[in-house]
């Protein structure tokens, strides 16, 4: 049996392609991956998602898995391992399973990158984040820090100074690798301060974070900062690797597209994390799984498969 559509992912963008195939008559597959439900499953409350005042990422996610299950649409929770592109029915490996399909959704995400401390993971969602705009509205009149030297903590350290009592920059170096102009907007702002050639070595807190151990890489000597949010801004890595020599992806992992949601290779589309390296917001997200799958039941049509 060759599928008509096999949308992979399994978070806002690829539940959202599945009810949108569903809808229109494509009887969509959707592999889920090993990593259900994406960014949301690490994140609390969710305030910008419309509809939802407020909800948690891992139940909002569960109401998208609901909604796609509810319409029909067939599901299994294996991983893709590799793909084939190169013939047409496009060919899918989950394990030892081979499945063809007329066309592809990828929406793998992008997964942020973490500094690998014990209590990194313990204190997700209390008080570690990785998405200011996500989660800088709880924070507001309390100290927070943000790691890293990038575009992406300039970004979250000037949106957050906008709502936080301060805000402290721990970056490795001795200058940070932002653009000039995020950089200037960052060290010209009174209300955040950066510790240079310093790094996180610990994160403090029972039940929700208390502070950050950070270290003087100079001196070596470690001092305690009392703060109740640290948001880590090192990068995201899309999850692309197992798609590499099949479809056009740049340097950082992120894929190539044209006209939107259009891969380098006919009848493959993405939508989500995995092409966009600048909003990552799950509404958006949503947005492109939408316009994806529409753009799959078009280029069925024009191929005559529906």
């Amino acid at each position: 049996m060759v599928e008509k559509v096999i949308i992979i992912g399994s978070g806002p963008a690829g539940y959202t392609a599945a009810i949108y195939a569903y809808r229109d008559g494509l009887d969509p597959l959707l592999i889920k991956g090993f990593e259900a439900g994406g960014q949301l499953m690490l994140t609390s409350a969710v305030e910008n998602f419309p509809g939802f005042s407020s909800i948690l990422g891992p139940d909002l996610m569960e109401k998208l898995y609901q909604h796609a299950k509810g319409l029909g649409c067939r599901m299994i929770d294996g991983n893709v391992s590799k793909v084939d592109f190169s013939v047409y029915p496009y060919k899918l490996f989950v394990d030892q399973e081979q499945y063809e399909t007329y066309s592809v959704v990828i929406a793998t995400g992008a997964s942020a990158k973490w500094l690998g401390l014990p209590n990194e993971k313990r204190l997700m969602g209390k008080g570690v984040s990785g998405c200011a705009v996500c989660d800088g509205f709880f924070f507001k009149n309390k100290d927070v820090i943000v790691v890293g030297g990038g575009d992406s903590a300039m970004e979250d350290a000037s949106y957050l100074a906008n709502m936080v009592k301060s805000v402290t920059v721990v970056h490795r170096r001795d200058s940070f690798k932002a653009s000039k102009i995020m950089q200037e907007k960052v060290l010209n702002d009174k209300r955040i301060r950066v510790l240079w050639n310093s790094e996180v070595v610990d994160i403090l807190g029972d039940t929700k974070v208390s502070g950050a151990s950070v270290k003087d890489l100079k001196t070596g000597s470690i001092s305690k900062i009392p703060v109740e949010g640290v948001f880590i801004a090192i990068g995201h890595k899309p999850n692309t690797d197992v798609f590499r020599g099949q479809i056009d992806i740049d340097k950082d992992g992120y894929i190539n597209t044209n006209g939107f949601t259009k891969t380098s290779k006919e009848g493959v589309f993405c939508a989500g994390d995995v092409q966009d390296r600048v909003y990552k917001q799950a509404v958006i997200a949503a947005g492109w799984g939408c316009m994806a799958a529409m753009e799959a039941r078009k280029f069925l049509a024009e191929k005559k498969i529906i």
